[in-house]
Parts: structure tokens; sequence; C-alpha cells
């Protein structure tokens, strides 16, 4: 089935490849905005991006599969990155890490059962100053301890999704590589 952009996301389009004078130079905030609506890049946007971009379909996933922020495959609801780097674990990433997995019940690249969650390892998410932090969605989380942890993840369960379309598809699929 065709990938479309719902009547208002396809004036954010027309409006972004207005904005650019290269319609190639719109690829990454239409990729970004076909996957807000979508939940993940699917083959099926790439050829929307492709044709709306005037590229060729190689050249997109090239794009889509080079960014860690586009998803090829469905995610929960709420992703959550973990920093990982040295700052992190000196001083207390690892533990944040393990805190999330218990709480979870997933590791790194999986999906909780109920589709809410998908915790994934960043290798910098340059914030080392307020270490241990986590990015979920678009927010970062910093100088987390496991009590403040769960009271942001309570309050996010409670709240609505990040994206529309979300479905939690990926439910406990082991990452890649």
């Amino acid at each position: 089935m065709a990938f479309a952009l719902t009547p208002e996301r396809e004036k954010q389009a027309a409006a972004l490849l207005d904005k650019y004078p290269e319609r190639r130079a719109a690829l990454l905030p239409l990729l970004w905005l076909c996957q807000r609506q979508n939940g993940y890049i699917s083959d099926e946007v790439i050829a929307f991006v492709a044709e709306k971009v005037g590229l060729e379909t190689a050249e997109v996933k090239g794009v889509v599969t080079f960014y860690t922020m586009f998803f090829q495959e469905p995610v929960g609801e709420h992703v959550i990155w973990v920093c990982r780097t040295l700052a992190c674990d000196l001083r207390g990433g690892k533990a944040v890490q393990e805190h999330l997995q218990r709480r979870l019940g997933v590791v790194p690249g999986q999906t909780t059962r109920d589709g809410k969650f998908t915790l994934l390892k960043a290798e910098c998410l340059a914030s080392c100053g307020s270490a241990p932090m986590v990015q979920i969605d678009d927010d970062y989380h910093e100088n987390l301890t496991a009590e403040k942890l769960d009271r942001i993840l309570d309050e996010i369960a409670a709240g609505p999704p990040w994206v529309e379309g979300a479905t939690g598809a990926a439910s406990n699929t082991e990452e890649e590589g």
C-alpha cells in the first residue's frame, strides 16, 4: 500500500519543498515529517519521499540507513536512548541502563510488550557535564537517578504517544549488529 501524508502534513511538506531552492535539500526534514506520522521509515515512505524530492529510492535509503534518527522498523510509542559514553558511565550510566532494562523488561534494541517503549543505546548524546542522561523522544533527561527516571517514565506512560501511528510492532526484537 502506498504511503500518503495527512492533509495537514501534506501542507507542511509543500512548505518544506518551497523553502529550499533545490527539492533534494528538503530530504531530511521531509523524512522526519514522514517518520513523525508513520512511526518509522518504511519502503513505502522511502518511495514517497524519493518521488517528492526527485531522487532515486536507493539514494533516499542511503540517507535513512546513515542517520540513527531514522527508524527502519516499527518502534514503541516512546524511544529511549541511553548514553553509553565514558562520561555517563563514570557518573552512573550503566546503572541507568540496567534499571531501564529491569523496569521495562527489555534489552537495548527491544520494544516492551505493550508497545510503549523502545530502548536503544547511543554512542554520545552530548551532555557529558550533566551525566548520566537519556533522551526520551525529543527530550533530554539529565543528572538521573533511578527514582527520577521512574517518575519520568510514569509521567510519559500516562500521556499521549510521541508519534501518530506508533504500533509497537517491533516488540522484543533483537537489535542487529
